[in-house]
């Protein structure tokens, strides 16, 4: 059992290299990692919200900023991601790309629940 419970991933998310995702996320931060995104692949590419609980092991865990990744369906994703993920960014992909959401309507969610977002 992985000290986390999160295990890093590899081949597309085939095949699991016995590696806890916090202590490689501790690692490539020892390495000289400016920013870690961790993508989990039991939400990416699924509408239903970010992995919350790793990313906020990996947060948690690390001094350099955290990017979430893999799973925004809604904008309350996003929030969640940086309230309860303590995630430092997020990534979105499928809500901007399809249309579902503008950039201009996620920057406003946020910054109307007072999280800073860039102009």
């Amino acid at each position: 059992m992985l000290p986390s419970g999160f295990e890093v991933v590899v081949r597309g998310g085939t095949e699991g290299t016995g590696i806890d995702a916090v202590d490689w996320a501790k690692r490539v931060e020892s390495l000289g990692a400016g920013a870690i995104l961790p993508t989990s692949m039991d939400t990416d590419g699924m509408p239903t919200g970010y992995d919350i609980p790793m990313t906020r092991a990996i947060a948690d865990t690390v001094s350099v900023p955290v990017i979430a990744s893999g799973g925004a369906g809604a904008l309350e994703h996003l929030e969640q991601a940086i309230t309860e993920g303590h995630a430092d960014a997020v990534l979105v992909a499928s809500i901007a790309h399809f249309g579902k959401f503008t950039i201009r309507q996620m920057k406003d969610f946020l910054a109307e629940r007072g999280i800073p977002v860039s102009p």
